[in-house]
């Protein structure tokens, strides 16, 4: 999540566990804790797509930061012994800990096994979403006025974690009425990503990877059911595709994304977008991994580098807005077209 969720979750946590003792101190040292494991974002690894791949890796694994909040507990007794041992390790652990867990829910990839195992990715909330923040954001504003009383903060974390049990559902609920569109298209086996669109948990994306394209379908729990889904169709570059399995920082990619990427040339280099971040058209993350050599000589790995994220498309809350209200049951990702039903996107 954005870090001021993730700062405000470890608010919450530290003056629900620590408040009665510590007053506003809690918040602001759970606050700062809760902020800690994404400031790997300073460390440089080289290229692009390491930075990119190796971001919530060493420093969201829990083999790490479990043995540091236990450190970081007996420090903290040491500086306020009036807080048990227990409470600090509590304090400690439940903000750092939850941290990468939180993480594990977005689209992006968690690595909390580090250096085990690949990335952990549920998808079943989007990198910022208000529902989640804001009752956190509520019950830490009312412990600022009164730090001693944790009975606020409680209901906080109860009520967005009941949010992310929805979201949970919600996803599961979505799968299942995708699957006969997907049955009928011959895909019921292939890579799908299912995760909300934009600030919510009302509306869904819905990526399916076949063999030579890519599908993308927008429904949600205010459309009416018996309309049809409508289903919007992208190419698959299949030869840049197998062109880039042999360049080790591709496969560090599709290794990091689960192999939701976009393939395409640009003025004579090799790039991949990672499709699983915003919507086509508007997705942030596009690295050059090689480029085109002298007289034909193939495809030549360069150190990958990120390309200039493309603007904000006008009219994409607009948009959205509209689909997630039903006043316009079709969106077109590619143009951000909206319209009736039947309305054709590819």
């Amino acid at each position: 999540m954005d870090s001021i969720t993730q700062a405000a979750l470890g608010a919450a946590l530290g003056g629900a566990v620590a408040g009665s003792v510590l007053g506003r101190k809690a918040l602001l040292t759970g606050a700062l804790l809760g902020t800690l494991p994404d400031m790997d974002v300073v460390l440089d690894y080289g290229s692009a797509v390491a930075n990119f791949t190796q971001h919530r890796g060493f420093s969201h694994s829990l083999l790490i930061l479990v043995p540091l909040a236990f450190a970081l507990a007996w420090l903290g007794h040491r500086w306020r012994p009036d807080l048990s041992q227990p409470r600090w390790l509590a304090f400690t652990g439940l903000i750092l800990i939850t941290h990468p867990l939180l993480d594990c829910l977005t689209t992006y990839g968690t690595q909390i096994f580090w250096p085990f195992g690949a990335p952990v990715a549920l998808s079943s909330v989007f990198i910022i979403d208000p529902l989640y923040t804001l009752p956190l954001a509520l019950a830490i504003l009312f412990a600022l006025w009164r730090p001693r009383l944790t009975g606020a903060l409680g209901l906080g974390l109860l009520v967005s974690t009941l949010y992310l049990g929805w979201s949970l559902a919600a996803q599961q609920m979505i799968s299942a009425r995708v699957a006969p569109a997907l049955a009928a298209e011959g895909l019921s086996d292939a890579p799908r990503l299912i995760q909300p669109m934009p600030l919510t948990t009302v509306l869904w994306r819905i990526t399916v990877m076949a063999p030579e394209e890519r599908l993308e379908i927008v429904t949600g729990f205010l459309d009416d059911e018996d309309v049809p889904l409508n289903i919007e169709r992208f190419p698959r570059n299949r030869e840049l595709e197998e062109a880039a399995a042999g360049l080790e920082e591709a496969q560090r990619l599709i290794w990091f994304t689960g192999g939701f990427l976009a393939w395409h040339r640009q003025d004579g280099r090799l790039a991949a977008t990672d499709i699983r971040l915003g919507v086509p058209g508007a997705h942030p993350f596009t690295f050059v991994l090689a480029e085109q050599g002298p007289q034909d000589t193939g495809w030549q790995p360069v150190t990958s580098y990120k390309t200039d994220r493309t603007p904000m498309r006008s009219g994409l809350f607009t948009a959205l807005w509209k689909r997630i209200t039903g006043a316009s049951p079709v969106i077109c990702l590619a143009t951000l077209e909206t319209g009736p039903v039947g309305l054709s996107c590819s």
